[in-house]
């Protein structure tokens, strides 16, 4: 599956999918418009069901798949969400609102203790570069976040069975994608490991002795750094403040935003700030990769920029924009942090796989740590089960990545997180088409409103 026929794809569903839902809402009866004050998300007023934090069945089934998804999640830089919402709604009980906060600690959670444990990793290929891409992070931060607010208002106006069906067709295509992808990594690394074999077999003579083994006697001794130095390389204070001066940009904002009146004046103007500060950074690191990428075309210097086979011209960057924006949008519909099309996409431009799990997890410490202070400010969730469940995500962040990380020093296959990112993705598929086939079926059963709702009307 190339790119362009992965973008045709995508288009050609959600406009299929958008259109029906246009049609639905156009040829709707008056008498069930009249219900629609009444109507939310997932068609009719949903209740806050908080279950009470006590061992049982459930809570013990729940811990396991929230170890193993917020694992596997971080690994592959997708976070999870697609698992947690789902979970925390069938298996413990909680409403859909709340799942998807709670989905959001999890993901802070598992993010966090990643990142802590990454900072410590040093580069797999280079020694003086962070495995952190802060170039890459401050390309796709502010549009992320940017799109997660446009994502959770058009939560407010979207039917609940088009969130369903675009999740479906995004979740799908970006899974088979990535495993096509996991395959052609699998293919060079065993030609790596083949070439490999044939080189150190012209070292062996007749008597099999080894004639000369560079592998245990390099020219240049590879200098080995302390867990102190790595950390110091890794970290990159002067790009972390600007990432955290635009997510307490955007805090600010959302809290603000708030305790304002719903579609009033200083309500569209604090929404509408959020675009020039997430175009002002995106901008700058826009034209700072542009400018870069020029200079070394002129200079005849071709190596890549941020590790990604991908010309800084102005239509590749603003692909990455938009794409961007669309993960922001399909983390604010969904619950999730965003990471479900950012892990594909650094992966689609060229970025080596470890480099990737960890810049996107890094990204999405930043998206869900938003939404989570804020959900904790509207008091959205119960403070004893979010806390019990951001630590099982912290030792799951920290252990999964621990785990993957010895499995591909010993195999020597960096295409492991490629499929466990493809994996994660079409599991997180599965479990949303389900529900929402479900919850669709019984709100045609219902006679509930199948088309587009207002969106001052749904505040």
């Amino acid at each position: 599956m190339s790119t362009r026929w992965f973008i045709v794809y995508l288009v050609s569903g959600f406009s299929f999918a958008v259109l029906s839902a246009l049609f639905l809402t156009n040829h709707v009866h008056d008498d069930i418009k009249a219900s629609l004050s009444t109507s939310t998300l997932y068609g009719s007023a949903t209740l806050k069901v908080w279950p009470e934090l006590k061992p049982s069945w459930n809570l013990a089934l729940a811990t396991v798949i929230g170890f193993l998804g917020s694992a596997c999640g971080t690994v592959g830089g997708v976070g999870g969400g697609g698992i947690f919402v789902p979970m925390l709604n069938l298996l413990v009980g909680f409403d859909t609102k709340s799942a998807a906060a709670l989905s959001k600690c999890m993901i802070m959670g598992a993010s966090a203790s990643s990142v802590w444990y990454n900072l410590r990793v040093p580069h797999p290929t280079k020694e003086d570069v962070p495995i952190l891409d802060y170039d890459l992070a401050l390309l796709f931060q502010p549009m992320l976040m940017l799109g997660i607010t446009v994502g959770v208002s058009l939560s407010v106006v979207f039917p609940y069975w088009l969130i369903t069906i675009l999740i479906i067709i995004l979740f799908i295509g970006t899974s088979s994608r990535s495993f096509f992808k996991g395959i052609e990594m699998w293919r060079v690394e065993t030609d790596i490991k083949k070439d490999m074999a044939k080189q150190r077999a012209t070292m062996v003579n007749s008597r099999d002795q080894l004639l000369i083994d560079t592998k245990y006697e390099p020219l240049i001794p590879k200098e080995e750094k302390s867990t102190f130095q790595i950390l110091c390389l890794n970290l990159r204070w002067k790009r972390i403040l600007v990432l955290m001066v635009v997510w307490v940009s955007f805090l600010l904002l959302q809290i603000i935003k708030n305790y304002v009146e719903a579609c009033g004046a200083w309500y569209w103007v604090l929404y509408g700030l959020q675009f020039p500060i997430a175009l002002l950074v995106f901008g700058y690191e826009a034209v700072k990769l542009y400018k870069e990428h020029r200079k070394r075309m002129t200079t005849g210097n071709h190596a890549y920029i941020c590790e990604a086979s991908i010309e800084w011209n102005a239509m590749h960057i603003a692909f990455c924009a938009l794409c961007g924006l669309v993960g922001g949008i399909v983390g604010g519909l969904l619950g999730s942090g965003g990471g479900f099309v950012l892990g594909p996409l650094l992966l689609e431009i060229g970025v080596i796989p470890q480099v990737a799990s960890a810049t996107a997890t890094f990204v999405m410490m930043f998206s869900s740590s938003l939404s989570v202070v804020e959900f904790y400010l509207l008091k959205r969730f119960p403070i004893p089960y979010a806390l019990y469940l951001i630590i099982v995500s912290v030792l799951a962040g920290f252990w999964g990545q621990f785990f993957v990380r010895r499995l591909i020093a010993f195999l020597g296959r960096a295409s492991i997180i490629v499929f466990i990112l493809s994996g994660v993705i079409f599991a997180s598929a599965l479990t949303m088409g389900v529900i929402g086939i479900e919850k669709s079926i019984q709100m045609i059963s219902n006679h509930e409103f199948m088309g587009f709702l207002g969106f001052c009307t749904s505040q």
